[in-house]
Order: C-alpha cells, then sequence, then structure tokens
C-alpha cells in the first residue's frame, strides 16, 4: 500500500506564506532550501525552472510551500468555487473550533464559509464541525473537529495545542468510480469511508448553494487522508485549466510513497492518467525526502509525485 506524505502548493511570496503559517495556525519551518536543474525541470514540467522550497510542520504532518523564483504563473481565479474541479483543500484538525475561529477572525482571514457549521444527526458525519477559509494566495484550507464516534482518535488525546495536524487533504472530482482505477487500483489507496454531504449547513461550509457531495476517504498504510469529492449538485464546477501549470498558484502537489516505482510506472502507462515528467527522474539529492520521483496528472487534472525514498 502506498503512504501520502504530504501535500505542497505554489505560493505568491514565500515570506508572506511563512508568516502565515506560523503565525495564524501555529506551523514551524523545518526546512528551506532553493532548487534548480534538469531534474526538478523534469519533474515539474517547467523549463528552467528555480524554487524556492520550504516544509512546514504541525503535528505530526508535513506542508512544503514553493515560489517559482522562474518562472512565475497565474493567481488563483477570483471566481474560484468549491465545486470546480481544481479545487484542494488541506483540513486541520483543531482542539476547540469556536477559540480557532477567535483566533482566524483576529488575523483577518479570508472566509470561504459563512462560519463554523457542525453537520446534522441526518448524515453520516454528524457532528463534525468544519470551516472553509483560504491562505493570502486563496489556497483552500480547512478546520475540523470530529466527535468521539468520528475520525482519529489522536485528534482526541488531551493536549495544549489548538491546532493539531493535518488530516487529509481532499480534491474535487468529476467522477470518483473512474478515478478509482488511478487511486485504489494503481496506487492501493484503501477506501475506509463514503458519505454523502448536503443540507443547509453543507452548504454554508462549502458556500456553494445546493451543494451535494459523494465524500470518498482514502488511506495509505500511513500519513495524511485524501478524500475524492464528488459534487452531485450542482454540475456547473469548472474543469482544471488544460494549460495548468506547477507555477499557476492554484497548483497542489500530493506526494505520496509507494514501494517499487519501477513497476508502477509501467502500470500506468496504461492508467487513467496523464504524465508530466518523462519517466522516473533520479533526483540530484535527496534533501526532501527521496531520490526518485514520477510526475503525473489524475483525470481532473490533479498533480501527483509518486516517490521512492
Amino acid at each position: 500500500m502506498s503512504n501520502i506524505q504530504y501535500v505542497g502548493m505554489t505560493v505568491a511570496n514565500m515570506e508572506q506564506s511563512i508568516k502565515f503559517y506560523t503565525e495564524v495556525l501555529s506551523f514551524q519551518k523545518i526546512k528551506d532550501l532553493e532548487v534548480a536543474g534538469d531534474d526538478w525541470s523534469k519533474l515539474q514540467g517547467i523549463f528552467g525552472l528555480r524554487m524556492r522550497v520550504v516544509q512546514m510542520q504541525l503535528g505530526s504532518e508535513m506542508i512544503v510551500l514553493m515560489e517559482y523564483l522562474t518562472p512565475q504563473g497565474r493567481p488563483i481565479p477570483v471566481d474560484s468555487r468549491s465545486n470546480d474541479r481544481w479545487f484542494q483543500h488541506i483540513a486541520i484538525a483543531v482542539k476547540d473550533m469556536d477559540k480557532a475561529y477567535q483566533h482566524l477572525r483576529q488575523y483577518n482571514v479570508k472566509h470561504t464559509s459563512t462560519s463554523p457549521q457542525t453537520l446534522p444527526e441526518n448524515l453520516k458525519s454528524a457532528g463534525v464541525e468544519a470551516f472553509y477559509f483560504k491562505d493570502p494566495d486563496g489556497h483552500n484550507l480547512e478546520l475540523i473537529t470530529f466527535p468521539p464516534d468520528k475520525g482519529d482518535p489522536k485528534w482526541l488525546k488531551e493536549t495544549d495545542q489548538l491546532f493539531l495536524g493535518i488530516d487529509h487533504s481532499a480534491v474535487g472530482v468529476k467522477d470518483a468510480q473512474a478515478s478509482f482505477g488511478l487511486y485504489r487500483d494503481r496506487l492501493k489507496l484503501e477506501l475506509a469511508a463514503e458519505v454523502e454531504n448536503y443540507g443547509s449547513e453543507f452548504e454554508h461550509v462549502t458556500c456553494v448553494f445546493g451543494s451535494r457531495i459523494h465524500v470518498n476517504s482514502l488511506k495509505g498504510s500511513e500519513g495524511i487522508g485524501f478524500e475524492l469529492l464528488e459534487y452531485i449538485a450542482p454540475t456547473d464546477g469548472k474543469n482544471m485549466p488544460v494549460d495548468s501549470r506547477a507555477c499557476d498558484l492554484w497548483h497542489y502537489q500530493t506526494v505520496i510513497s509507494v514501494n517499487d516505482l519501477a513497476s508502477l510506472e509501467q502500470e500506468l502507462r496504461s492508467a487513467p492518467c496523464q504524465f508530466i515528467s518523462p519517466g522516473i527522474v533520479k533526483m540530484s539529492s535527496n534533501e526532501l525526502g527521496f531520490s526518485q520521483a514520477l510526475s503525473i496528472k489524475d483525470l481532473d487534472g490533479h498533480v501527483l509525485h509518486l516517490v521512492a525514498e
């Protein structure tokens, strides 16, 4: 089984992003480096790139921020909505939703949700509290709390920390069953749960009127969870731009470690995905935790980096 290590995202101003994630969300910077060269150009699918890459840690989980010194990409469209297929978010587990929300308000964080919502009793996800918001570049983030009968037990442990760690990342997909051909059948992620979320409270979470989502929760052998969000309604979400590049600010890359990268590469040649890198790329250093990597897009254009340690 594969292991979802972390999610990376492209930012416009690294110092601004570091300040936001450390001050607002209690992340700690653990690595800060600059990368360039043919290996990174092949992996990211961009010729002549130079990037500043910063690893940030919260609890036992991590994200990676990437600022392109060259070339620079496009901002996230201002009319983006939660049902657009370029949607991806990182869900941060918190100890106390009310306190976390008030903390965010002190920093004038941009809302997506109207306010934190508790999902009602008629849903399988009853009792979960959720709030969507944005970082300075417009990347989607979520605060989430779980009742005692749901979620990872580690989020229920006694602690003085308000922001606990990263529970999952979620992506918008057009057809979850079609997406299983990559995520479940090739990458061997286990389908851990399926729920359908809808109703007034959920509409106020997504800020999409009439939203009804089929949520497919996938898990690797360890690491964060990964959700495929298929909007049953409304169905007018926009597709990922076909000319998307890793330097565009809506770019996320989900890093997944696999047991046998060479065998998987051959299998993926006939899988429902598109190669970004020409094949397996041997990295000039393993400063970011992997020596070889393969870059692909899923059916909806979400980028995955499959890595061998």
